[in-house]
């Protein structure tokens, strides 16, 4: 099974940062994705908002240099859940947990780089040897 997501979008507010026993460190925030598309030659936008949640070295990445408005591209899977809220109502909640974040675009103000620890690591694949597929016979059946 895969629960994966990737997001690239704007930071909505900075970040919550709660730090808990044992050195635990959490980070919430909201992240907007925006798409754009041409109906009837007029540009409609929609703006999808999520949730993101981090933990432990993330988040403290976060709390460091991650403010609203920054353009973060974040890696996570998807986690519902519910509670009762104070008036005894069950609510549901979907968030995005965040496996890894990297900062895109101008640094933050104060001049530091952001870290790169959180960045996903990509591994550059050899290129794929075409030579002599041409003459592979089309067993397709379509």
């Amino acid at each position: 099974m895969v629960n994966k997501v990737i997001l690239l979008g704007h930071v909505g507010r900075d970040p919550e940062i709660r730090h808990m026993d044992n050195n635990l460190v959490k980070a919430r925030f909201s992240l907007a994705t925006n798409e754009w598309w041409n109906k009837d030659g007029n540009r409609t936008e929609h703006t999808e908002w999520f949730d993101v949640v981090m933990w432990r070295g993330l988040a403290e990445v976060a709390e460091k240099y991650v403010r609203k408005g920054s353009l973060l591209y974040i890696e996570g899977r998807l986690r519902s859940r519910s509670y009762d809220d104070k008036d005894g109502i069950k609510r549901y909640v979907t968030e995005i947990l965040a496996d890894a974040m990297n900062l895109v675009g101008p640094r933050p103000e104060g001049g530091q780089a952001a870290p790169t620890q959180s960045t996903p690591q990509v591994a550059s694949m050899p290129p794929i040897e075409t030579t002599g597929l041409d003459s592979v016979p089309d067993d397709l059946p379509f």
